[in-house]
């Protein structure tokens, strides 16, 4: 802007100026007022519309997970093909770093490369020598690139009409694409924001465990096996010492092997992946039901005989945090890789919880919460023998009714999204 501006200032008083730009942000808007006299706007297409063959999603994780729930989108659609927006140069830099070192064909392309490495980049990307660019909206104008079959958002814009022209970028020439954007549960008023402004629906896609991405790769193989074309006149010479090396096996063993060559760095990774999906905000649950009350019975469950020796604990996060019940008991869960440890009474307030567990555990417990954050905040937990709840008779807002109706959600357009049917629900498998 302030090369533009310095540029602007020099020019005649007498001229004709015209401004193009694929969308209409504030700083444009302020350009056109300041250098430009009773200007006619000319708009092509539908003001505010995304184009009309993508389909948008947003999974929901919490902030220090974002880059694992991008790891996942990407593994779980082998053919991507894929622009990933982030915010920032610094962000942009670091989650294209991030994926170089973990293997993945990707790169950056920001305000801080030199033309000639803009290029560059911006070449192979378009080769399909890479499968993922990482970009700022602003280093990414004028990247015209065919065939994009995912747009994902590592972090929402600020301006809503950046959304429309991100996500536009994909679902070209006929084909239909996917919008994704990863956000945590403070944003879900955005993503509504965002329907309002573009008319299209954005349906909640949950982050993929560990065995639906293995099974997915491990076909993706099998049909890269299926179809290798085979150089017979080159592959001819070496046959021999390759048939008499591997004759010792059948054909089953054979097979297993090929496809562990590849598969088993998918399976070592995802073994033990836990559930990254954060607790849907109550007001917004997509499921048709009031999750709350899901968590509630959960505890009566969990609750142990009357006799046992319970401790309680107190934590530093509440309703004002996203906790209930369920996400309260998945922290213990994780914390201590137990799911058998009786859990009592739960109390929840906006800013702290109390609850109590089988004293044996309780000093394990806290060590490993005060080891840990929830949605961004570290975690501060600790025995609270000397205080008692609060006795005030009020309804539990887990017992509140619920009145959200449910929200529809299209199979095939989530089939497009992860490739594959998802299964529901996401069964927390331990952790990673």
């Amino acid at each position: 802007k302030e090369e533009l501006d310095s540029i602007l200032e020099t020019v005649p008083a007498e001229r004709r100026t015209m401004l193009f730009s694929a969308t209409m942000p504030r700083e444009i808007i302020a350009i056109a007022k300041n250098y430009m006299h009773d200007p006619e706007e000319i708009s092509v297409g539908k003001k505010n519309s995304g184009a009309e063959n993508v389909n948008h999603f947003f999974c929901m994780v919490h902030a220090p997970d974002r880059f694992e729930a991008l790891k996942r989108i990407i593994d779980i659609n082998p053919n991507l093909y894929s622009i990933v927006f982030c915010r920032t140069r610094t962000e942009t830099k670091d989650v294209a770093d991030r994926l170089m070192q973990e293997g993945y064909n990707a790169d950056a392309l920001h305000g801080d490369l030199s033309q000639a490495q803009r290029d560059y980049v911006m070449n192979r990307f378009r080769l399909r020598h890479l499968q993922v660019l990482v970009a700022t909206d602003v280093a990414a104008r004028g990247l015209d690139v065919t065939d994009l079959t995912h747009i994902i958002n590592y972090n929402l814009p600020d301006d809503r009409e950046v959304y429309i022209h991100r996500t536009g970028r994909t679902g070209r020439a006929g084909k239909t694409g996917v919008a994704i954007s990863i956000i945590h549960s403070r944003e879900m008023e955005r993503i509504r924001t965002l329907e309002k402004l573009t008319g299209k629906q954005i349906v909640y896609l949950p982050i993929p465990d560990g065995r639906s991405i293995c099974e997915k790769q491990i076909f993706n193989l099998v049909d890269k096996v299926e179809n290798t074309l085979v150089n017979e006149e080159e592959i001819e010479s070496f046959l021999p010492v390759i048939i008499k090396k591997l004759s010792w096996m059948d054909r089953d063993e054979l097979i297993k092997k090929f496809i562990s060559v590849e598969f088993n760095r998918f399976l070592d990774y995802y073994r033990d992946a836990t559930d990254i999906n954060a607790q849907m905000p109550r007001k917004y649950d997509h499921k048709g039901k009031d999750s709350s009350r899901d968590s509630f019975d959960i505890k009566k469950k969990r609750q142990g005989p009357s006799n046992m020796a319970f401790s309680r604990i107190f934590l530093n996060v509440g309703l004002k945090n996203g906790v209930n019940p369920k996400t309260l008991i998945g922290m213990i869960n994780e914390a201590l890789r137990d799911r058998s440890i009786e859990i009592g009474r739960i109390d929840l307030d906006r800013k702290f919880s109390f609850f109590e567990i089988d004293s044996r555990f309780s000093s394990r417990l806290i060590s490993a919460l005060n080891e840990s954050n929830f949605d961004g905040v570290k975690l501060e937990a600790g025995l609270a023998t000397d205080q008692k709840p609060s006795e005030e008779k009020k309804e539990p807002f887990w017992e509140q009714p619920y009145k959200k109706k449910r929200q529809s959600v299209d199979a095939a357009a989530i089939d497009d999204a992860w490739d594959k049917p998802l299964k529901k629900g996401h069964k927390q498998s331990g952790n990673k």
